[in-house]
């Protein structure tokens, strides 16, 4: 939390920018809320307060007016690559002194404890 609030976001705000980097392509508000891994209760509140800072950008479906897609702008993009290096530095000092494979039974014993929470077909 510390070294996000270093850039003026919260954990939930890193993670929402993260994964509409990660899709490519405009999101839908709803499967964006769904994503999170931290649920936020309220999304259109953290939206807003992104959309303001000019880190990403909503807008209208074309195909379906009552949904709204959301997409990361160049700038939230920047932000991103300059969280990038703290960040590592960050997981290094939580989880440098595990081996490689600890990491990758930490990694199955994490993903196993959240699959009852994740909805089906999940990634």
């Amino acid at each position: 939390d510390e070294l996000f609030a270093g850039f003026d976001l919260t954990a939930q705000q890193y993670n929402l920018l993260r994964l509409l980097r990660a899709a490519h392509e405009p999101v839908p508000t709803l499967a964006l809320a769904e994503r999170l891994v931290s649920r936020a209760p309220d999304v259109t509140r953290m939206l807003d307060k992104l959309e303001e800072r000019g880190l990403l950008t909503r807008t209208r479906s074309t195909k379906d007016r009552r949904a709204v897609l959301v997409a990361i702008t160049e700038v939230g993009v920047a932000l991103l690559d300059r969280i990038a290096d703290p960040l590592r530095g960050c997981h290094e000092r939580q989880l440098g002194h595990l081996a490689a494979a600890e990491l990758k039974a930490l990694t199955a014993l994490l993903k196993a404890a959240r699959a009852p929470h994740e909805p089906p077909g999940s990634s």
